[in-house]
């Protein structure tokens, strides 16, 4: 399947969601509106947000009303504590809430929605963002067709001590256009005769198709035995600026596979597992975890994440499959977690037109073709450390139960 001969024949201003030269072609025309917008923030079917130069420390989360912004409401209900200063790096406590203002202003046309969800490097941080609009009723990480005004993001950083400052990403925006519908299992059946999902990563194994294609936990682990990292407490900040520079072993104790195939997720811990299955989006699609309910508690929909055209697939099929990588944190109680256990589905939607980038083909894509992979902040094997910017893609994201919360990052 080649990409420039599915663009010749996809409409302009097609329906789906929006591909990189559209969002690019939004930027100039000032539907996406920012200072010094650069072309490493678009990404196949996205675009990554900055940070402002201010953050508000607040007493918990809210969602703001139709009278007034967000700030103001904040100041209102006496939720402000703290206001700091971005413009060089600051430190944000783990467990504490911020609002952050973003530098991305929108203007949308009447005909196009918005979603959000956190960068991969994000969650694999075991970071919290949502993103939150003014003046509108829309849940956290929605934007409202034709939505004209500011954007923020409401950061919580769960287990580590972090720095940022102004003009860091932590989560990116994808735009949709007409419906918001996903492929069909007797699509995705068709998909798979083609080779474009995988299922298990066994010899001749077909993809488990029901509702979506479902994803299970890997508890074989890896040729050194490790089936997971479990976060450690108490460890010194994470500066998010900083490529390949921590030393993996002072934040994450190793996890290795035992006789049962099974692990113990203690309530209050974070840890970071990966799928069975390895999976392929081919460039005309994109691709959606949603969370597996076991209808006890609340669905965390904004756990849920999102694969870039060309995931595990390259631009033309030249990579066979990429395995998800899961964030895990048990919540109430122990969970006893199995090797093989049922964890999340997987929906494809139509792009509205192939994009003009390919998700790991000279983007500086940070997870194709990985395994049990930590964020990019940490050393890996083989590869010299670095500060330099690296352009990460989607994240992707699955809720296990109200025990225990699992957010699959990709990109």
């Amino acid at each position: 399947m080649d990409p420039e001969t599915l663009t010749s024949r996809a409409p302009a201003g097609g329906k789906g969601i929006l591909p990189s030269q559209e969002l690019r072609q939004f930027v100039q025309g000032g539907i996406i509106a920012a200072p010094g917008i650069a072309d490493d923030q678009i990404q196949p079917s996205s675009i990554d947000l900055r940070l402002g130069d201010r953050a508000y420390r607040v007493r918990a989360s809210f969602l703001p009303g139709r009278a007034s912004t967000l700030l103001a409401s904040a100041a209102a209900n006496g939720m402000l504590q703290q206001e700091i200063d971005l413009s060089a790096p600051a430190l944000l406590e783990p467990g504490a809430v911020y609002i952050i203002p973003l530098m991305e202003t929108l203007a949308l046309p009447a005909d196009v929605y918005g979603l959000a969800n956190p960068k991969s490097s994000t969650g694999r941080l075991d970071i919290f963002t949502r993103l939150i609009t003014e003046h509108t009723a829309e849940d956290f990480e929605r934007v409202p067709r034709g939505y004209r005004g500011k954007l923020y993001i409401e950061v919580v950083s769960q287990t580590f001590p972090i720095l940022v400052e102004a003009g860091m990403k932590l989560n990116q925006l994808r735009l949709g256009r007409g419906r918001s519908s996903f492929a069909g299992d007797a699509r995705l059946r068709q998909l798979d005769r083609g080779d474009l999902i995988v299922g298990p990563d066994e010899e001749g194994a077909q993809a488990n198709i029901d509702r979506g294609l479902r994803f299970t936990v890997d508890l074989e682990g890896n040729a050194s035995g490790i089936v997971a990292y479990q976060a450690r407490r108490a460890t010194p900040p994470i500066d998010l600026s900083r490529i390949n520079h921590y030393d993996p072993t002072d934040y994450w104790k190793p996890i290795y596979r035992n006789p049962k195939l099974q692990t113990i997720l203690e309530p209050g811990e974070f840890y970071i597992l990966v799928s069975k299955e390895r999976v392929r989006v081919s460039p005309d699609f994109a691709a959606e975890m949603l969370p597996y309910d076991l209808g006890t508690q609340e669905f965390r929909v904004h756990y849920a994440g999102f694969f870039d055209p060309g995931f595990g697939y390259g631009a033309h099929g030249e990579i066979p499959g990429t395995r998800a990588v899961l964030e895990v944190r048990a919540t109430q109680m122990p969970i006893l977690l199995e090797d093989g256990q049922f964890v999340g589905r997987l929906n494809y939607y139509k792009m509205a037109a192939v994009p003009d980038k390919i998700y790991g083909v000279g983007i500086g894509s940070n997870y194709q073709q990985q395994g049990l992979t930590l964020s990019k902040h940490f050393k890996r094997a083989g590869q010299p450390a670095s500060d330099a910017a690296c352009a990460a893609a989607s994240g992707a994201g699955v809720d296990l139960s109200a025990n225990a919360a699992v957010i699959a990052n990709f990109g």
